[in-house]
């Protein structure tokens, strides 16, 4: 299968798939992606000394800590917790200050720091407790934030390693130029690319320096010059189609990743399936490997009656039930599509139709993380993540390194990688049949 990549190098894009066309699951069941968790929140602008109390409350995360103060200055730094010095947390300040001072090479203070924060990060063994640099963080953030700075195509990498346009997105700087799906990138400004990989290509329209970006191209055996100029895209993470099944008309919506523009994207693509008058929903994450909270919460609370619980939250051993405070109901029934690639966001949303509304769940076990993460950006442009809960479903599972287990156990057909279409989706086939009994 020919790689493919949007034009920002967004991880969800490499195993995205074109809900209008049926492109294989191979990769979503074989494949995880990077995304898997659940952001509670993110917040932005920490200074030196924030990180400092940062690197020290990671340090004695999982015991008690009461009354932390920090003072810090270049002449002369204290931390002290509870009003009392602590030799252990003074030592590691004293060690940076000392190795940044004596160290016979010039040291790089902030990459100094960082290493610092990412070792004890590490420490923690929690793998969904990290240290994103800038990089990394911008690539995360494309993701979670459902945009991204470029000019609106998905580029794929032919069996002739070729990079071809694979997409135009609806309403982009591309669209509107008139590039097309298939036409073969040569050039960005004056520089030859077909000797690139689709990442190269990537990064040079993401990173340029001009806001207008050169793209030479050939269409048939026409080449063509276009000039755009990179606009914020949104990312669509919603789509939809509608089946009509045993005299019935089923709608289908799929989420690929739960950004924090995808409870508005869902909320629209919904209304206009109920329009069509709908009987039944089959709402397939397959493959989505997680995001915001509060966007698979607003998503939930869609269907379930005014106070049902949607999920549980535990913070060391105190369980909070979150419930459902809209005034939104559905009834028809519904059918939820997981599998392996299905994570964190996606079995909450999974458990939470599943116990509280009645869903069916049709597939292959889910991923299995119960954890919640809190990402903090810092003012350099990294970000730490750390894990502050664990979730649990409606009933108070925790099905962390379990996942969750289908009403309706279905292996995806091998001929549904060979023949990608609708016909050969028997998870698909299954929940529709399901819904429109």
């Amino acid at each position: 299968m020919a790689k493919k990549i949007i034009e920002d190098d967004l991880d969800t894009s490499k195993e995205d798939e074109s809900i209008s066309k049926s492109v294989s699951r191979k990769e979503l069941d074989n494949k995880t992606k990077e995304i898997r968790e659940v952001i509670v929140e993110k917040k932005t602008g920490f200074n030196y000394l924030e990180v400092v109390l940062i690197m020290i409350i990671t340090l004695i995360i999982g015991g008690f800590l009461g009354g932390v103060v920090v003072k810090f200055s270049s002449k002369n730094s204290k931390v002290s917790i509870g009003g009392t010095n602590n030799n252990q947390y003074q030592e590691f300040i004293d060690t940076y200050n000392d190795i940044k001072k004596n160290y016979y090479e010039k040291i790089d203070e902030d990459a100094l720091l960082d290493a610092g924060i990412k070792g004890m990060l590490e420490f923690l063994g929690d793998k969904y407790s990290v240290y994103m640099d800038q990089e990394e963080t911008d690539e995360f953030n494309e993701q979670v934030e459902g945009k991204y700075e470029g000019v609106g195509v998905e580029i794929v990498e032919d069996e002739d390693h070729r990079v071809t346009i694979y997409r135009v997105f609806a309403d982009s700087p591309a669209q509107k130029a008139g590039l097309k799906v298939g036409d073969i990138i040569q050039k960005i400004g004056e520089e030859d690319v077909t000797l690139k990989t689709t990442a190269e290509i990537s990064e040079m329209i993401k990173k340029s320096k001009e806001k207008k970006v050169h793209i030479t191209i050939l269409r048939d055996t026409e080449t063509r010059e276009f000039t755009l100029e990179r606009e914020s895209i949104d990312i669509e993470s919603v789509a939809i189609k509608t089946f009509d099944v045993n005299k019935k008309k089923i709608g289908y919506i799929a989420i690929s990743v739960f950004a924090s523009n995808t409870e508005e994207q869902f909320s629209k693509k919904l209304k206009e399936l109920e329009k069509e008058e709908i009987d039944g929903l089959v709402i397939d994450v397959r493959g989505n490997s997680g995001g915001y909270l509060n966007k698979v919460t607003d998503i939930a609370s869609m269907f379930l009656d005014k106070g049902k619980v949607i999920y549980q939250l535990d913070t060391k051993g105190i369980v909070e039930e979150i419930r459902d405070e809209s005034k939104e109901k559905r009834t028809y029934p519904i059918a939820v599509l997981i599998n392996k690639g299905s994570a964190s966001a996606s079995e909450i949303l999974a458990a939470s139709l599943n116990e509280s509304y009645g869903a069916f769940l049709v597939g292959s076990t889910s991923y299995g993380k119960g954890t919640v993460q809190r990402a903090y950006t810092l003012e350099s442009g990294a970000t730490v993540k750390y894990t502050i809960q664990k979730w649990l479903t409606p009933k108070g599972t925790w099905i962390n390194e379990e996942g969750l287990t289908p009403t309706h156990p279905v292996d995806l057909n091998i001929q549904y990688f060979t023949d990608p279409k609708d016909e050969n989706d028997n998870q698909l086939q299954t929940a529709l049949e399901e819904v429109s009994k």
